[in-house]
């Protein structure tokens, strides 16, 4: 096997930990002697311990003279745990190959620095695109101020989310919204609107077997403070974080009940998240109605859609995932298909800029 073939070993182990590591990134090492993996980790929840240190614990002495696989700059910072290159030079591997360098400016380079100082042979830009990809939540924090925004939406082939009676459920079928659940699981956070609660009493978790406890921070935008106490968010406020920003006054019921208030001058998306950012929020997953859709949508913050279509038609009446524009065609904007996915009867986009 080659260093890419390792690479995405390790990438694949990342994977396992989105969702659970903000505000730190998620990342995945893979520790390989003489053709044999002596060792592999991800990151763990709430960012501890990283991943080299799961991975050199797992292969102990074996570590000697190993080659590691990386898929972010191994941090060269003190915090809660000593810095990853020190662990890795103190284990003695060999040869680091490293996707990609960390952007967070205590490390940024000196955890490459710190390895081939210690005469370590260090390899970069190994599948460098995909742990981009892979932790653009991350990147997109240190670097823009903001959570990486994925836009979801469930709708007929022509657009629609509900009937002109409303009725919505359901338009997809169970395989989507089982993968829906999953996508939940995937984020950090998910945001609806106010009117959504008031007409849907969401739970705004991941209901996968096994997978309860992968639940995302559930954030409401509720200009007026009008979340019921009775409602399914609050209600397991304590059990999954329920998050309320608002410009009204703090609701001391709400607060016993577990919810947390955030008062800002304004619920624009711009503000949203940059008090999202400053709470350690990387990977946000929008969910809501047309209005607060249509918000994020038009102040250009969303950077992927995730499209659920249904093979069916509504039909003239329906309710429209995302409200009409007034710009002219040539100033709309244009979206690319990344990949896509059969699920059941219907079919899943993910859409990039």
């Amino acid at each position: 096997m080659n260093d890419e073939s390792y690479m995405r070993m390790a990438l694949s182990l990342a994977r396992r930990g989105l969702g659970r590591t903000a505000p730190n990134p998620a990342v995945g090492c893979v520790l390989v002697k003489d053709g044999r993996i002596v060792g592999r980790g991800w990151t763990q929840p709430c960012g501890r311990p990283h991943a080299e240190a799961v991975a050199l614990a797992q292969a102990r002495d074996a570590a000697q003279g190993a080659t590691a696989y990386v898929t972010l700059e191994p941090c060269a910072h003190h915090g809660v745990t000593p810095p990853c290159a020190e662990a890795l030079i103190a284990a003695g591997i060999r040869r680091c190959v490293i996707a990609c360098s960390d952007p967070d400016p205590r490390t940024a380079g000196k955890g490459i620095m710190a390895l081939s100082s210690a005469g370590i042979e260090t390899v970069t830009r190994v599948c460098e695109d995909e742990a981009r990809a892979l932790n653009a939540g991350f990147f997109s924090r240190i670097e823009r101020q903001r959570p990486w925004v994925t836009l979801k939406l469930a709708t007929s082939l022509d657009g629609c989310i509900a009937t002109a009676a409303g009725e919505s459920q359901w338009i997809t079928g169970e395989a989507a919204r089982q993968h829906a659940h999953l996508l939940r699981a995937q984020h950090d956070a998910i945001l609806t609107g106010i009117g959504t609660v008031l007409a849907d009493d969401p739970q705004l978790t991941c209901r996968l077997p096994g997978m309860e406890d992968r639940s995302p921070i559930r954030i409401v935008l509720d200009s007026q403070l009008r979340l019921p106490e009775h409602s399914a968010l609050v209600r397991s406020a304590l059990r999954t974080p329920l998050w309320v920003m608002t410009k009204a006054s703090a609701s001391a019921a709400l607060e016993r009940a577990g919810v947390r208030i955030f008062l800002l001058p304004e619920l624009i998306p711009a503000t949203v998240l940059s008090a999202l950012a400053s709470e350690g929020v990387t990977r946000l997953l929008v969910e809501a109605g047309p209005r607060v859709s249509t918000s994020f949508y038009e102040s250009e913050m969303v950077d992927e859609i995730c499209w659920y279509r249904a093979p069916l038609v509504i039909g003239a009446g329906g309710k429209q995932a995302v409200q009409p524009f007034a710009q002219p065609l040539r100033a709309l904007s244009h979206w690319h298909v990344i990949r896509e996915a059969i699920l059941g009867t219907d079919r899943v986009l993910w859409l990039q800029p």
